[in-house]
């Protein structure tokens, strides 16, 4: 199954509606950052999210980050996402390892007690940020936290990651449904039983549910239409021009003291582990042309 993410609506637009289909995204990810079982299901959990709150945001100049920063061995994860299905993450610590919890993937424990973060830079003088403290360290359900007390949007975040014997993975995705203000009663307490009904994501995933399968199980006796489908991928912008900015950044003193050494220097890019080599010669480029600025 491609990558992709579905907006819908249902209820007459009491309710509105995303889905998505990941798999790629979070394999991919696995492979740029050889992140380990934990740090994969984390990450691809958040980054699932982030391509279906991206596809949120209304202008292609906007960008969702999402950061939860835990004092669990995992110590954070970053993503980074767009309205045109672009997301990037990464994790503090890829090769994290702790133990399961009731035969699954603990990626609570993972995590620990901290915070999230929302930020929404929509091209303002301030980026929107809103934080909500990790309730269960569980992503979805600290999404779902997150949206009632920082939007005050009454939500429903199901995310789920699978992963194959060998640490691949093998399905990913899930769903966020979101209440209108003028969602009636009746409709409410539909959804809240269909809701009952599906306890787990990553076992409909794993039965080869679609992202239109997966709303039409939650949404299905409520009038369910879907407006669109977006693809979704892994894609970083960084390049070795935009990496350069970074290596001015530590300062004229610090690169005089790289080309006193006499090495090239190779610099990483946090969201896909590609390797920019700077030489010696770059290296004095770079330093001139800061003095100039």
């Amino acid at each position: 199954m491609n990558d992709y993410i579905v907006r819908a609506t249902a209820a007459d637009s009491q309710i509105r509606a995303f889905a998505a289909y990941t798999g790629d995204v979070t394999e991919e990810a696995r492979k740029r950052h050889n992140t380990s079982p934990v740090a994969t299901v984390a990450l691809g959990q958040l980054m699932t999210a982030g391509t279906m709150m991206g596809a949120m945001m209304k202008n292609d100049t906007d960008i969702l980050t999402l950061q939860i920063r835990g004092d669990g061995p995992i110590g954070g994860i970053t993503v980074t996402a767009d309205n045109q299905g672009n997301v990037k993450g990464y994790v503090f610590n890829p090769d994290v390892t702790v133990p399961a919890k009731n035969g699954k993937i603990n990626v609570a424990d993972a995590l620990g007690i901290g915070l999230l973060n929302v930020i929404k830079d929509m091209g303002l003088k301030e980026p929107y940020v809103g934080q909500t403290i990790l309730e269960t360290s569980e992503i979805a359900q600290d999404l779902t936290y997150y949206y009632m007390n920082s939007e005050q949007i009454p939500s429903s975040v199901g995310l789920g990651v699978l992963m194959e014997k060998d640490n691949t993975v093998k399905c990913a995705g899930g769903f966020i449904i979101q209440l209108m203000p003028f969602a009636e009663d009746k409709t409410i307490d539909q959804l809240e039983e269909n809701l009952k009904n599906v306890t787990s994501v990553t076992e409909l995933l794993d039965q080869g549910h679609t992202p239109e399968q997966l709303l039409e199980v939650l949404l299905g006796n409520l009038g369910l239409e879907i407006t669109d489908t977006l693809p979704t991928q892994f894609h970083c912008n960084c390049s070795k021009e935009r990496v350069e900015k970074a290596v001015v950044s530590i300062g004229r003193k610090e690169i005089q003291e790289m080309i006193d050494d006499g090495e090239d220097i190779e610099v990483k890019c946090h969201f896909c582990n590609t390797s920019y080599k700077y030489t010696i010669e770059e290296l004095q480029d770079i330093l001139k042309r800061s003095e100039e600025e």
